[in-house]
């Protein structure tokens, strides 16, 4: 993104466009302003670039919507908006800095279902505390997870595929980002609603994970249909069942897992942003709302949703409440052995 040409004065800020303001205000996400806002408090912030620490390699979900949102705020503050991939060790390694980074809403981390839920529960020590160092802004967007195997598997349907790995317990095999990783407790979960004992095989790139399900070295992984895409259509993986209450609306004819014989598990990875805990209120509600009118814009709708992404804009309430939902879900993973403590 480029910096804003420092040579002359300013434009002012052009007001948000109602129609989002009004979706947002209808669906109770955005606080109306009892007054317009202050000067002094928009010149505060941003006072300088800000920075989004971002989880993932470029071009992963996370990162694109991200970098979206992040150049439709650079309209809105005149300021640079960077992003700062830092994959790796399931977030650990972006959130590594939350605690030496200023509480001033000038760095801010993209977080997800590993990194927010997991991760609390499976590392004995994390450079993070969510409850003491994090503070929820809004989730951003929820993907769905489809369950794909190589166009010459074994298995053509997923009641196939679930009546073989109960024949023969560790036998069917799965491919997942690793321990903790949303790919890995997406399957687990599946697996323990289906009485299931799978083999689990951790890879750290993404292409050696798709190449392995391509050419039968692994049974299958989850991941959404935009990621795989492109392996469809050159023939290479087939998908077999979506993992959600509905079927997809570009992908009418897959059915849901519970359609397919399986049980009615939903696999739908979010991501969210947060700030650090003690940045002011102001700045927190500020940040929160501009994003929410970002989110809401037609080029950042139109982009995400294009990317196969749902848009899932929340209130930082709704975001902590996710959290929470999320460890319970998760806890008899752990409990289990299903995920591995760490």
């Amino acid at each position: 993104m480029n910096r804003q040409d420092a040579s002359g004065p300013l434009p002012a800020r052009p007001r948000p466009a109602a129609a989002p303001r009004r979706r947002l205000l209808a669906a109770g996400l955005l606080l109306p302003l009892a007054a317009p806002l202050r000067p002094a408090r928009a010149a505060a912030f941003p006072a300088r670039s800000v920075r989004i620490v971002v989880p993932y390699s470029v071009g992963i979900g996370p990162d694109v919507v991200a970098r979206t949102v992040g150049a439709e705020l650079e309209k809105t503050w005149k300021q640079p908006v960077i992003i700062d991939n830092k994959p790796g060790a399931s977030g650990i390694l972006a959130f590594n800095e939350i605690r030496q980074t200023p509480p001033d809403g000038h760095t801010l981390f993209v977080g997800d279902t590993g990194s927010l839920a997991v991760n609390p529960l499976i590392h004995a020590s994390l450079p993070y505390d969510v409850e003491r160092d994090i503070a929820p802004l809004t989730t951003l967007f929820r993907a769905t997870f489809v369950l794909h195997v190589g166009s010459k598997s074994r298995f053509g349907s997923l009641a196939e595929l679930i009546a073989q790995a109960r024949r023969a317990p560790r036998a069917v095999s799965y491919a997942s980002f690793g321990n903790g990783h949303p790919s890995h407790v997406a399957v687990e979960t599946f697996a323990r609603a289906a009485s299931l004992d799978l083999l689990h095989v951790p890879f750290k790139d993404g292409g050696a994970q798709l190449a392995a399900v391509a050419n039968g070295e692994v049974d299958f992984t989850t991941l959404s249909m935009h990621t795989v895409m492109p392996l469809i259509k050159a023939g290479r993986l087939k998908p077999l069942a979506v993992a959600a209450r509905a079927r997809l609306p570009d992908h009418p004819e897959l059915p849901t897992f519970a359609e397919a014989g399986g049980p009615p598990v939903e696999m739908r990875p979010w991501a969210g942003l947060v700030a650090r805990a003690g940045t002011p209120a102001p700045v927190l509600e500020q940040i929160h709302r501009d994003v929410l009118l970002a989110l809401a814009s037609d080029p950042v709708r139109l982009r995400i949703e294009g990317a196969g992404f749902q848009l899932a804009p929340s209130t930082p309430p709704q975001m902590r409440d996710l959290i929470g939902a999320d460890i319970a879900t998760y806890t008899p993973l752990v409990r289990e052995g299903r995920v591995q403590r760490i």
